[in-house]
């Protein structure tokens, strides 16, 4: 489980000058097995259409289980990868804030699954993700 002392302000600075920090993706919640964000709908993640992109979603998705993983495993001796995610688009989005919730499936010795969901500021579904997390061990040089 992700650990208590975990504090949103500390998930949040060590994201500067990533992807996560140009998309404008903020954690706003951790628990012991969830994470929340959020991420602005604007020039950053519009399709040409002017709608949050797809691909944004899949993001902040990936964004989230990551992250969920990375506190629960620690960086001390394993990491996780993404090695799969699948996204369902089911509603669109023209401005303002998609929010994200993160929830363990599955935390096994080798593989994390979580369950994502993104909605709008007015709670409606717009995508639906399950992520996929391999776990590895750091190995040492000898």
């Amino acid at each position: 489980m992700i650990p208590k002392s975990i504090k949103v302000k500390d998930i949040n600075a060590i994201n500067k000058n990533t992807l996560i920090d140009t998309l404008g993706i903020v954690f706003t919640e951790v628990g012991s097995d969830y994470i929340c964000a959020k991420m602005p709908v604007d020039e950053r993640t519009f399709q040409p259409m002017g709608l949050l992109h797809g691909g944004a979603n899949v993001a902040l998705a990936e964004t989230l289980g990551s992250a969920g993983t990375y506190l629960t495993v620690g960086t001390k001796t394993h990491y996780g990868v993404c090695i799969e995610i699948n996204a369902n688009h089911v509603g669109s989005v023209m401005k303002g804030f998609v929010y994200g919730r993160a929830e363990i499936a599955h935390k096994g010795k080798t593989t994390h699954i979580w369950k994502i969901e993104i909605k709008d500021e007015d709670g409606r579904m717009i995508s639906m993700s399950r992520l996929t997390m391999m776990i590895l061990e750091i190995k040492k040089d000898l």
